[in-house]
């Protein structure tokens, strides 16, 4: 298989291990299927700063992004999450196959700190398939501003 996520692991020279589980409806079937605890099933959301200014979230599978730390560590006073149409022009992918790797445009990182030290999946640009990367050599190869910018999911 060859997608532009993983030709951008390649070229970042990052050793990563693919995933195929097929269509998952949750993110503890995500978890299931990839035979990973739930926080190393790295959700990554696309905030918009600004008109054409994106940037990726990176957060543990059961975390949240907590606006008022973000919005402090960008220094911005509104940010959005743009719908999924939004969303695909600005990165090429569609929801839910989102990553970093590979996008069509190589919008900032900001990645929780939680992430450090672990090995982590994220999306591969298409349904049903992941990537389990070494978090730390992932997040350096993005160049991600690494901080507290989640809170606990909310029990439900």
């Amino acid at each position: 298989m060859s997608s532009p996520a993983l030709t951008a692991l390649d070229t970042a020279g990052l050793s990563y291990r693919v995933i195929r589980h097929g269509p998952v409806r949750s993110l503890a079937e995500a978890a299931a299927a990839r035979g990973v605890a739930v926080p190393d099933v790295v959700k990554t959301i696309v905030v918009r700063r600004g008109e054409d200014d994106h940037l990726f979230v990176l957060t543990p599978g059961d975390r949240v992004i907590s606006w008022p730390k973000l919005r402090q560590l960008l220094g911005v006073s509104r940010m959005s999450m743009p719908d999924a149409a939004a969303a695909r022009a600005a990165t090429g992918y569609e929801r839910g196959t989102i990553t970093p790797f590979g996008a069509s445009t190589a919008w900032p990182v900001v990645a929780d700190e939680r992430l450090r030290g672990r090995e982590i999946t994220l999306g591969a640009g298409e349904h049903g398939v992941a990537v389990a990367v070494d978090a730390d050599a992932a997040l350096a190869a993005l160049d991600a501003t690494v901080a507290d910018v989640t809170d606990p999911e909310p029990a439900r």
